[in-house]
């Protein structure tokens, strides 16, 4: 059994309101059901960065300015790479590199490590698995010029404090010269983005539900998932994305391996993401009194998404 992810949902579940955290999707189906999600017409983040990278790709390689020296470019939250390979291409055979990809899910990992190997044989790779905090301690052990990719709007599962914390502790772990590459969404309105939480093929009510399939599974509790629904919810003026698991009766619950009850009202919810949408105001603000300086901004023709591109400076 998971200790640490039975400490995790016994604080969450006790807590008033509930909260699970975020980063226990990432079983086998939970990657699954996201790949689903990111390619489903609702979910335009992934299509809006891949425009970018398709057809900026030359742009953001000349922006790196790596072209005469050895460098790592290190990806956290690798996923299913869909949007690297672009990047990869192009630096495959005139570029001196290797790539870290780093991700949570070991599953995720090895997917797209096997990948790789397969459309751009010639780079190579060293993928780690972990928690971005954990790995990035090491990274400042890298003594190359670094290029780190923090792509799909990832930092937008932080709300800004924690995100100022992350940046700063990223910052940290890079050397003066060493840049960033940061993907976020845009803020706009509701009928565009609430949908990208709530697609009509129901994958993101699964990817949500599955959360409760793996403490089922792991934990040994008795989660109905008939009596829970997915319930998203998105503040425009804030401009952040929730994501709720809904009871739908009153009900109890009980976690078998600790022989624990939870209580649920009807309607009562499971806060289990957030999803923070930007703007250069709202960016500025989380890279405040950081050593990392805005260089170039790229978006896509619909300007749905933006990639930021900072570089680490001495303070």
């Amino acid at each position: 059994m998971n200790e640490q992810f039975l400490k995790d949902v016994d604080a969450g579940l006790s807590a008033n309101p509930k909260f699970l955290s975020s980063k226990y999707f990432y079983d086998e189906r939970g990657d699954a059901l996201f790949v689903k999600i990111m390619n489903c017409p609702e979910y335009y983040l992934t299509d809006a960065e891949h425009e970018i990278f398709k057809d900026q790709t030359a742009a953001l390689v000349d922006a790196f300015d790596v072209k005469k020296q050895k460098f790592e470019l290190v990806e956290l939250g690798a996923g299913d790479g869909t949007k690297t390979l672009e990047l990869l291409r192009f630096l495959e055979n005139d570029y001196n590199f290797s790539y870290l990809p780093v991700d949570i899910s070991e599953n995720a990992l090895q997917k797209f490590s096997g990948r790789l190997k397969t459309e751009v044989p010639n780079v190579l790779i060293n993928p780690q698995q972990g928690e971005y905090f954990a790995v990035l301690k090491s990274l400042k052990q890298i003594t190359e010029p670094k290029i780190i990719l923090f792509l799909g709007s990832n930092l937008g599962n932080l709300l800004d404090e924690r995100a100022h914390e992350f940046v700063q502790q990223l910052a940290q772990s890079m050397n003066v010269g060493d840049k960033l590459l940061l993907g976020v969404d845009l803020k706009k309105s509701a009928d565009i983005i609430l949908p990208a939480y709530n697609d009509a093929a129901g994958f993101t009510r699964d990817f949500n539900l599955n959360l409760l399939t793996r403490i089922n599974r792991e934990l040994d509790a008795n989660f109905d998932l008939s009596k829970f629904n997915h319930k998203p919810f998105y503040n425009e003026e804030e401009g952040i994305a929730y994501s709720f698991i809904e009871s739908q009766v009153t009900q109890d619950v009980t976690i078998k391996s600790i022989s624990k009850t939870y209580h649920f009202d009807k309607e009562e919810r499971i806060h289990t993401e957030i999803s923070r949408k930007y703007d250069d105001e709202t960016i500025d603000h989380i890279f405040a009194k950081t050593s990392l300086v805005k260089k170039k901004v790229f978006t896509d023709s619909q300007n749905l998404f933006a990639d930021y591109l900072f570089e680490k400076e001495a303070l």
